[in-house]
């Protein structure tokens, strides 16, 4: 708790983007925004933090209502409001990246989003179940593209080019881009490569094997014929050929020997081309549609501790989607109205080969092969400033879910959702907000059809009579926006029922692994309070805060005990100093309290102390000159080079890290 000390005499956290509030603009609600229009808690990020990152992932930690657990360095879960994995809906530009094989663990895709095709990373933070529908649980997460833009009939070049090294994973990375077009026609095309060796975490120890790689391509063509109408094409590739996962590879708490000999992610790889249409018709009414396809790759090669033979796994999964909607303001009201369809088929298969001869054996695969999942909403959502100081939101949605396994089970767990809020303006920078949604999240084929090993020394079997889950969730807030200091302050609170936990069979398998299924077992009640501070205290000189306090409990059978994987009390502080056009500094503290408040489920995880996961604080400084082609950043993080782990993450943070990064802008 001593490292929390200089944060709390802060008190309160801050945004992510440095613009004024009433500059931001929000698209995670299905339109164009300010934040002091929606009443929804907002977070967002800068795309020029998540180029700072090695991965997409990576900029959402330590934000607004927002933590990030890792299983390996190659991956990156959001926590919301205490929920992760599919109960927080993960979008690129409006359109689903959460699949049917999406697991409630902590999960690894938004990973795969290249960091230099982000312009702006969004979190709505509750339930924005009107506009979403399934799995928009704890809250909202979505990449917004940077898009080429020009100002000119001639043809106009933009370029960009990133270089970053740094000693705690030795990084080597480079992420170019260049733009080339006129107002009405332009083209982007970005390459990156990220390398980095095992990471050293603090102490000095480097944890092997804990490197990896990425590759990525993206190329995205804009055309904007007229004002009232433009299009664009789309396409995202990223791959993580050969990532480890550590905390299969290594011994845990509890452990003497690792779970598994091998155990890797080759490849993950997710491929997203994207198409869309937006007219403004003579009357007002903006028609937008939207079309994609996505392919995530999620194949292992696994060996458990000491056997002698390999698990050679392929699954994928392809989902379409098309969005079709209508927007518009009648007097005091604006509206959206809409549909969209989205259709995954999920492909699976299992090899078991002997390493003394390589022979090979086909075996029952992960997820029921050929399962697929459909969805398909209506929803509707108003805004209406019924008075000079008062504005409401409100938005209802009907979704149909149909799922079709290979047996020929078929489960339709269609459910009513919706949602409102209210907006209260005290002044005219001051603002009371209040939002209560009522929600749920459908069963999908990772619920219904997982098979083989966990973590924790687990074996999962399937069960197919899983039902929807629920959620109801409120919130209250006040914040303020002006051009020099931005403040928010919420409560919350929400009771998620029906919830799907993996609980123990009482059987074990012959290699003595407990056997657990899926049940629709769990009552989880989640309270918490998300704080934010951003000020220019001088001309020069401005600090920014941020703290988040989460407190879960659920109840299984007769049995009550803290919820599963609830972040602690957690926070930063940055100063910044700015003494001149060219030169930037800041140095920062970034700290959480310890966490013993642990499910049954978290003291089996060999990722979590039993006793608790400790207390840390660290603290970092970088120096940054730039002019109007070139930007220099040197820096350090954990200064002081201490060993700790984020609660519920599979490997330590790194240690002393010094970074350096090189850009060049035309």
């Amino acid at each position: 708790m001593l490292t929390l000390i200089p944060l709390l005499a802060v008190a309160l956290p801050a945004y992510a983007s440095d613009e004024p509030l009433d500059e931001i603009t929000v698209l995670a609600t299905r339109r164009p925004a300010t934040v002091e229009e929606v009443s929804a808690a907002v977070t967002t990020i800068d795309g020029k933090e998540v180029m700072a990152q090695k991965l997409t992932t990576d900029a959402l930690a330590s934000q607004v209502g927002v933590s990030l657990q890792q299983t390996t360095p190659g991956q990156g879960a959001v926590i919301i409001r205490g929920l992760k994995g599919s109960a927080v809906l993960h979008l690129v530009d409006g359109m689903r990246l959460s699949n049917a094989i999406f697991r409630t663990a902590p999960t690894p895709w938004f990973a795969l989003v290249p960091a230099s095709s982000v312009k702006r990373l969004e979190v709505v933070r509750g339930t924005p179940a009107s506009l979403y529908g399934s799995e928009a649980v704890g809250g909202v997460v979505q990449s917004v593209s940077r898009l080429p833009e020009f100002d000119s009939d001639e043809i106009g070049y933009a370029g960009d080019v990133v270089v970053g090294f740094d000693t705690a994973e030795l990084q080597k990375s480079l992420r170019a881009t260049l733009d080339v077009g006129t107002r009405s026609l332009a083209a982007s095309f970005s390459a990156e490569y990220l390398e980095t060796g095992d990471r050293r975490i603090g102490g000095g120890e480097r944890i092997a094997p804990s490197g990896y790689e990425a590759k990525a391509l993206r190329a995205v063509v804009r055309g904007i014929p007229s004002d009232e109408r433009s299009w664009l094409l789309d396409l995202h590739f990223l791959e993580q050929p050969e990532t480890p996962r550590i905390d299969e590879l290594v011994p845990g708490f509890g452990q003497t020997e690792p779970s598994s000999s091998e155990f890797v992610f080759a490849p993950n790889q997710r491929t997203f081309v994207h198409f869309q249409h937006d007219h403004i018709t003579a009357s007002g009414i903006d028609w937008k549609i939207d079309a994609a396809w996505q392919r995530i790759v999620d194949d292992r090669s696994t060996r458990d501790f000491g056997a002698t033979d390999r698990r050679l796994e392929d699954n994928s999964s392809d989902l379409y989607g098309v969005t079709v909607s209508a927007s518009g303001e009648a007097g005091a009201v604006w509206w959206i109205a809409g549909v969209d369809v989205y259709h995954d088929e999920v492909r699976s298969s299992r090899f078991n080969q002997d390493i003394s001869d390589d022979s090979i054996t086909e075996i029952a695969p992960r997820f029921p092969d050929g399962s697929t999942v459909g969805q398909a909403g209506l929803f509707g959502n108003v805004q209406w400033s019924v008075a000079d100081r008062h504005a409401i939101n409100a938005g209802v949605r009907y979704t149909d879910v149909r799922i079709d396994l290979p047996d020929g089970t078929t489960i339709t767990p269609g459910r009513l959702s919706g949602d409102l809020g209210w907006v209260y303006d005290l002044s005219d920078t001051w603002q009371l907000t209040a939002n209560a949604g009522a929600g749920f999240r459908a069963p999908n084929i990772a619920d219904l059809g997982t098979l083989g090993n966990r973590p924790g020394n687990r074996f999962n079997i399937p069960n197919t009579s899983l039902e929807s889950e629920q959620v109801t969730h409120g919130d209250l807030g006040l914040r303020r926006g002006s051009d020099r200091w931005q403040f928010e302050f919420l409560v919350f609170s929400l009771r998620y029922t029906d919830r799907i936990v993996s609980v123990s069979t009482g059987n074990v398998t012959p290699d003595g692994r407990d056997i657990v299924q899926s049940v629709n077992s769990a009552t989880s009640t989640i309270r918490g309070i998300e704080t934010g501070f951003n000020a220019n205290l001088t001309d020069v000189v401005s600090v920014s805060a941020v703290l988040n306090y989460t407190y879960g409990e659920q109840r299984i059978g007769d049995e009550t005990e803290p919820a599963d994987r609830v972040p602690p009390l957690n926070g930063r502080i940055v100063l910044d100093y700015a003494p001149g056009e060219q030169w930037h500094f800041e140095t920062w503290l970034v700290a959480a309290a310890g966490q013993d408040r642990l499910s049954a489920r978290d003291i089996r995880d060999p990722r979590i102390d039993p006793l608790g996961t400790p207390g840390w604080g660290v603290l970092g400084a970088s120096a940054n000159w730039a002019n109007a082609d070139w930007q220099v950043t040197l820096g350090v993080d954990n200064l002081f080079d201490r060993q700790y782990r984020v609660h519920g993450s599979g490997i330590d943070a790194p240690g002393r890290n010094v970074f350096a990064t090189l850009r060049r802008t035309w």
